[in-house]
């Protein structure tokens, strides 16, 4: 097997001094995560990991977090004076994500919380089977492999748990080790097509299958008595809660102060959407008027896959001939969310391209139901189907995040900044409205009721987490403030309980963004263009609002701007991603 480093261009000749001891860090650090942490390689589009999971036991996490306060002290002790403005912004952006690293492994501690073994053999599955960057026969090798190693990984994270688990964590993963065969399932039966069924390459892959799923049976048990010995105390506290609101560089915001911002939205966008509801009907009910497109749907789950890539297409389409940005070449295909990915994704999700592969595409998944749920069409209207994919495919996260992959910055590839990506697709939904794409008052309800439900996620992620409130408290909050069905609302609900600061980024961030947006139009005055606006945005990486503002402002070398046809003024490199954990 190749070294990752192996796959990236030389440093530049004329790096020197500390800005090039900070490019070998960030190579350094780059190798070691990729090792880490396979499934994020394979998202990456980095194959030499692509058979084998990760380590997940107590001691691997424990060594990484020890590597990476090395990382941080060696990076803290480059002197940033040495260094040209654009490389001191760099070395801001390494310090910022081991700081957020350091914080969710040392703080936060998830992982000693939650068992986590089959986020780590779905994903590591998944993103095998669902992209097509090699011939299927070669990733069924790397997915026989890495059932091979489930056993192992599953013992390993037990190993992790400590003496503070929660219940409703261990839950999920317990439901998760229900539904994860379902994915063997079908890579055996994809393997059967393309080895043959009395093939060796298909006895191993039927024999990985069956061990995966009686280390999968034996860890249900397990999981059975962890949850027996579980507790109900999940919330990260006012104190620590505050700390990760400073490392998240929110312009200098304070809890309190977003606190507020989600219950202004929330305030403004209920009247919104009551104003859009009467230009609907006048002489109907807002709740009526809600009850009438949400009844507006496909009458099958196929029929609403079409919807979306219908939409996403026309909406493509809508910016290229608007002018509104540069469109990057990267494809998108829309596919049913895996079984096992239901209950935390209740609507919808996206995997961005991986930046490494040859012929990158991003994939947009979407949930028929959860647990079966016969009224979940109802999230499948029309108008929302329109809503959502201007959200997650164009121009939102995949028009976004093919972008970003454009930027050579391996810092930036590590930085973690979900209000600029989720905040970004919020924004789309606002502005294409704006240039008036699907801007009818039906669309505009969704719209609103999309953003009364990132309004309630700002004030439920904040409250949560502080110990204000509790699971089944905000689980009603949702319903009455977003009409959601109650097993989507709860599948949101669990997801808030251990991603603290991230469901806030999306209604923030387009605060945020709509604020950069005014202060740049008045400080550019007649000079100010949309379109060189986003392109700005865009091919500068998925970077913290508060450094696209001094990228904006000319410091850091300034935004980096696509050329004539989609492609960077910078080579070819990683794309922004979640971070691994």
């Amino acid at each position: 097997m190749s070294d990752p480093i192996s796959q990236l261009p030389p440093i530049p000749a004329e790096l020197e001094g500390g800005e090039r001891r900070h490019e070998e860090l960030v190579r350094d650090r780059f190798g070691r995560l990729m090792h880490a942490f396979p499934s994020f390689a394979t998202f990456l589009g980095i194959h030499t990991e692509d058979w084998r999971l990760a380590d997940l036991s107590r001691e691997a996490v424990l060594g990484e977090l020890d590597s990476e306060r090395r990382f941080l002290s060696a990076v803290e002790g480059l002197d940033p004076s040495s260094m040209s403005q654009e490389h001191g912004l760099e070395r801001e952006l390494s310090l910022l994500s081991a700081r957020r690293s350091i914080f969710d492994t040392a703080s936060h501690r998830v992982w000693e919380r939650r068992a986590a073994a089959c986020d780590e053999i779905g994903d590591g599955l998944f993103l095998l089977f669902a992209r097509d960057f090699a011939p299927l026969s070669e990733r069924l090798r790397s997915m026989a492999g890495r059932l091979e190693g489930a056993p192992k990984a599953i013992q390993e994270a037990k190993t992790r748990i400590g003496d503070r688990p929660v219940r409703l964590w261990n839950e999920l993963e317990l439901d998760a080790a229900g539904s994860l065969p379902t994915l063997f399932d079908e890579v055996v039966t994809a393997g059967a097509r393309e080895f043959g069924e009395d093939s060796a390459e298909q006895r191993r892959l039927d024999a990985a299958a069956q061990g995966a799923k009686a280390a999968l049976e034996d860890y249900r048990v397990w999981l059975g008595e962890l949850i027996g010995r579980s507790g109900d105390d999940f919330a990260l506290g006012r104190d620590a809660y505050d700390e990760l609101i400073s490392l998240r560089a929110f312009d200098g915001l304070t809890t309190d102060e977003i606190l507020e911002i989600g219950e202004e939205q929330l305030a403004r966008n209920h009247e919104a959407r009551r104003e859009a509801a009467r230009e609907v009907d006048p002489d109907a009910d807002e709740s009526d008027v809600l009850e009438r497109i949400k009844s507006d749907h496909p009458a099958t789950f196929e029929e609403a896959l079409a919807g979306y890539r219908d939409v996403m297409l026309r909406a493509r389409d809508f910016i290229v001939e608007r002018g509104l940005a540069t469109v990057p070449p990267e494809e998108l295909s829309v596919v049913p969310t895996p079984e096992y990915l239901r209950r935390v994704m209740p609507f919808a999700a996206y995997f961005s391209p991986a930046p490494f592969d040859a012929d990158p595409r991003g994939i947009y998944i979407v949930t028929p139901s959860v647990d079966g749920d016969p009224r979940a069409m109802r999230e499948h209207n029309r108008a929302s189907i329109s809503n959502t994919s201007v959200h997650e495919a164009y121009p939102g996260h995949h028009q976004q995040l093919s972008a970003a992959m454009r930027h050579p910055s391996l810092a930036r590839l590590l930085v973690d900044a979900p209000e600029f990506v989720e905040g970004w697709g919020m924004y789309c939904e606002q502005m294409m409205r704006e240039e008036g794409f699907d801007a009818t008052p039906r669309h505009r309800v969704i719209m609103y009721t999309d953003a009364i439900w990132r309004a309630c996620r700002i004030i439920l992620d904040i409250r949560l987490h502080r110990g204000e409130m509790g699971v089944d408290e905000a689980i009603d909050f949702l319903v009455q403030h977003t009409g959601f069905e109650r097993p989507n609302a709860t599948a949101e609900v669990h997801r808030y309980t251990y991603t603290p600061t991230y469901q806030l980024s999306y209604l923030l961030g387009k605060v945020l963004l709509l604020r950069l947006r005014d202060d740049e139009r008045q400080r550019l005055g007649t000079g100010f263009s949309l379109k060189r606006f986003h392109d700005a945005l865009l091919y500068s990486g998925s970077l913290p609002i508060s450094f696209h503002r001094r990228l904006l402002a000319g410091e850091g070398g300034g935004p980096t701007m696509p050329d004539a046809v989609g492609r960077s003024t910078a080579a070819l490199a990683p794309v922004a991603v979640p971070r691994p954990t």
